[in-house]
Parts: structure tokens; sequence; C-alpha cells
């Protein structure tokens, strides 16, 4: 459909391409709906409509046209027998980590009659809110509630990105996108190509979920860190929190997220089977939204139909180091997501309205556990140190974000002033020379990947573009092992979500969530 449209136009067009009156048709579902701008003069809106007919059709359609579909199926939970599960020693499954993961696996738990504990080391949202707040304006860091921490986990401040490769023959997807419409999510994310929701909804989306935990018999502690697990003939048996209260439990569900990284030591220590996994680091880099939305859309950028531009960008260097853009934040800001004392280190994130001035977006090299200098399983961790205690120095030492124009970076000096593209960052910054933040051959391989890019979107390696560092955080650096029943080496313990190394991003980690919680469930009939 042409950008000027409306929802009669829809269902005329199809009335037209089925070749059917309008009493034969009994309704119409938008299944998909995305943007077609390869000829940026004529960009188009593209449906995947299901048609509902009131009678069987005269004459078959062509495929390429229509094609028969099922009833839309549900997701449905494989329930425990819950006169087992409420004989089950009367434990509750503890739940490590309240992010998408740990949320949804409380969720689904609780919809069954499981009755979770879910154990958060940070604040609610109103008081992280406040905690994030005064760090972004005095550098005074809590590193148990900040951008990294707290309800929601670290996705409550980001883009809010809901697209994801994950198969889903099960719904477990379409379980995920209608409990975040039912706690206060745009509509539209059921069927857009590209859904977000944006920190702005989250910080009310996430207490909504919890809510409904909690009225379901769940229970949700805040400011409760789990420090240790209680072990006992290769089963946890509970666990410890805030280095003193000990809660039984003999069904662990571990979500923390990806820089717990006091959690991945503790279980190292406690002899937990784990592998180190490559992941990617690098710098944020901002330009002017309208320069991204005119080389995506042309002059029809600012129609009203369509969204705030974005792009994904990847490029393998001439060391066959991959290079990519990651977390792209149309309209967004660059955040200071530091969690430790004495380092540094940035992400994106925006609201949903996506009207920020920038667009950012992390330029990344992968990196293995051949670039990290260890032989342990926490390598990967010491290997992201090193280069957020350099991006601390590089920005003063307070907590400001160092940043850089391209063109200083790409020379190799010190940037003593910025150029036409204003920071957009959320926190202090400082200029400074990020070359020193990164190990060289990551600053190399940078360099020639927006060098790459530009070939693709002019004036992405414009001298004034405004790097941010460092970005250490993509995904988690070791995986925590786990079978086929989702149990780690330590029966009873159950690996969940971006922290343990299986999923990366809103949707597929509540996913991940959601299968945890089934298989938590099948083991305890």
């Amino acid at each position: 459909m042409p950008l000027d449209h409306d929802e009669g136009e829809l269902r005329q067009r199809v009335l037209r391409t089925l070749r059917i009156d309008d009493s034969d048709l009994e309704g119409c579902l938008i299944e998909r709906k995305s943007f077609d701008a390869r000829d940026r003069r004529d960009i188009r809106v593209v449906y995947a409509v299901v048609a509902s007919l009131s009678e069987e059709p005269k004459r078959p359609f062509p495929e390429s046209v229509a094609a028969r579909v099922p009833e839309r199926g549900s997701y449905a939970f494989p329930a425990p027998d819950n006169d087992a599960a409420s004989a089950h020693r009367g434990l509750r499954p503890v739940i490590v980590g309240s992010g998408p993961a740990g949320l949804f696996c409380a969720l689904l738990l609780a919809e069954n009659g499981l009755r979770p504990l879910v154990l958060e080391r940070g604040d609610d949202v109103a008081a992280r809110n406040a905690k994030v707040s005064a760090f972004f304006e005095s550098g005074a860091l809590d590193p148990e509630s900040n951008v990294q921490f707290g309800e929601g986990g670290a996705g409550t401040y980001s883009d809010g990105k809901l697209n994801t490769t994950v198969s889903d023959s099960l719904f477990r997807n379409a379980k995920v996108l209608e409990e975040f419409v039912e706690a206060g999510a745009p509509p539209e994310i059921r069927y857009l190509s590209k859904p977000h929701i944006g920190t702005d909804y989250l910080v009310r989306v996430v207490p909504a979920i919890r809510g409904k935990i909690e009225s379901l018999g769940g229970e949700v502690r805040f400011r409760s860190r789990v420090s240790s697990l209680s072990i006992a003939g290769g089963r946890v048996c509970g666990v410890v929190v805030n280095d003193s209260e000990r809660l039984e439990a003999d069904a662990v569900v571990l979500a923390p997220g990806h820089s717990a990284r006091d959690s991945f030591a503790e279980l190292s220590r406690l002899g937990t089977a784990m592998e180190r996994k490559a992941f990617a680091i690098g710098l944020r880099i901002e330009h002017p939204q309208e320069m991204i939305s005119r080389r995506q859309f042309g002059e029809s950028w600012r129609h009203p139909a369509l969204p705030v531009a974005d792009y994904k960008l990847t490029h393998r260097g001439s060391g066959g180091r991959g290079v990519y853009s990651f977390c792209m934040c149309p309209g967004g800001h660059v955040v200071n997501s530091s969690s430790e004392p004495g380092m540094v280190a940035c992400n994106g994130m925006s609201d949903f309205r996506r009207d920020g001035r920038n667009a950012n977006s992390a330029i990344v090299a992968t990196v293995g556990p051949e670039d990290f200098g260890g032989d342990g399983n926490l390598a990967g961790i010491e290997f992201q140190r090193r280069w957020e205690r350099l991006a601390f120095e590089a920005g003063g030492g307070g907590y400001a974000l160092p940043i850089q124009v391209f063109g200083d970076f790409l020379s190799g000096r010190p940037s003593r002033a910025l150029g036409g593209v204003q920071p957009s960052a959320r926190g202090r910054f400082s200029l400074s020379d990020l070359n020193a933040c990164l190990p060289d051959y990551v600053a190399a391989a940078i360099k020639e990947g927006i060098l790459a890019f530009d070939r693709t979107i002019p004036g992405f390696a414009r001298s004034d573009a405004l790097l941010c560092g460092v970005e250490t955080r993509t995904s988690s650096p070791l995986r925590i092992l786990r079978g086929e029943d989702y149990q780690a080496s330590i029966k009873g313990l159950y690996p969940c979500g971006e922290g343990a190394g299986y999923s990366g991003g809103i949707m597929s980690s509540a996913i991940d969530g959601i299968k945890v919680a089934e298989a938590l469930a099948l083991a305890q009939r």
C-alpha cells in the first residue's frame, strides 16, 4: 500500500485481491506490517493480512495471492501435577534476577500454581530511577541499583526492541507480546516487523508484570542479592541472600543478567560447569537522526506514516575480524551503564517515540577466548574490566563517559572540541582519546568498519561523528552449561537468559525464561 492510505483502503485492497464482495469478508487481522524503501521515491507499506471469509471461496486463490491458514494457535503451558507440586516439601522455586528471563519465568510459574520467589539485587523501578538519575547528575554510583541492576534488568534502560530470530512453533513469542500488551505496551507490537517499546513504556510495563506475578501468589523482593548457593550431594538446597540470610530451595532459576560478575565468580568457586564464549566490544557512535532518515527514506523521511529510520551494518575486516552495528537506537540517547566501582561502560536507549535529535549505535568487533589473555572461565570478564578501567581513567576518573569525534579517533589524537554532532549522553562526559580504551586490533577494525559503512550510508564516517566508550556488555562472556533438562551441573539449578549465555535481547530472554519455567514445572511432577 502507498504511505497515504487508511484502514478502509486496506480492506478494499483485500476485497480486490481476493475478488470477493464486502459481505463475504467477515474480518481482517493484520499479521505483519513492514516498509519497503528500496525505491525511496515510492516507499510502500507491506502487510500480511489474515482474512476470515463467511463461506468457502468459489474458486481457489493462487498461492502468490493467498493461502489457507489454520486457526490461530495459542501458547499452552505443560501443566504440572499441582498436587505433586504442592507436596514438594512445600518449597517455592527461587528465581535470581528480575530481568526479562526472570520475570517471564516467574510469571509462567505463578500462573500455574508454583508461587515463585523472585530475588532482585537492585531496587524497584521507582527507586531505581532515582538512583540512576542521581548517578547521571553526580557520578554517585550504587553498585546494586543502576542501569544494569534493578527491576526489569538492563533491558529497562534500552531501546526496548522486541524482535527475535528464535523459532516459535509453540507460540511463546506471542505469549510474551500479549503479556506486554496486557501490562500496558502499545498493541501494535503484536504485528510490527520491528516492534519496540522504549524505556518510557518499560518503566510502566515491568512493574505491571510484577504486580500480576504477586496477584497470582508469587513474591518479589528487592535489595536481595543472592551471594551464594547452599549445595548438598550435588544438588542445590538453598540460597544465601546478602551474605547472611539462608533460604531453603530445591529449584533455583539463575537469571542474573550478564553484568552479575560476582555471581559468576561464586559459581566458579562452587565448581559449576561453565565455558568461555566469544562476544564483542567497541564504541557507540552518534549521528544526526535526520541524516540517517534522509539516507534511508529520501525526501519522504518526514512522512508521519514512516517509522524513525534505523540501520544494520556489517563488515568483515581485513584481519578477518567481524565488525557490526549493535543495538541501534533511532532518536535515542547514549547512557552511562557502569555498574562497578572504578569502571565505565556505555549503552544506548530510546523512548517509544524515538524523537531524540541523534541516532546512536554500538560499532563493535568480535573478540574470543584467544583474545582474553587468561585460561579460566572468568577470563572474558577480566578482559571487559581491563577496558572499562581504562575508560574510567580516560573520562577523568569520575564516571564521566569518554567521548571523541571520529576524525580525531581515526588520526589517533585526543579530541579538544566537538563538531556539529552534539552529545545525547545521559550522564556526564569528557573529551578524550578512545584509542587508549580499546585493544589496538579492535580500534583498527572499528576504524575500517566505519569507513566501509560510509559507502552504504554516506556521511557515516563524517569527521564530527561522535564516539563514546566503551561498549563491553554486548553479551555474556561465558555460558553456564545446562543439559536437555535445563539444569546445570549442580542439579536443581536452572541457568537462564542472557547472563547464562542462552539469549540476547528482551524477547529471546523472555522466551528462555518460559522454557525454563516449563522444564522446572515438569521436573516437579
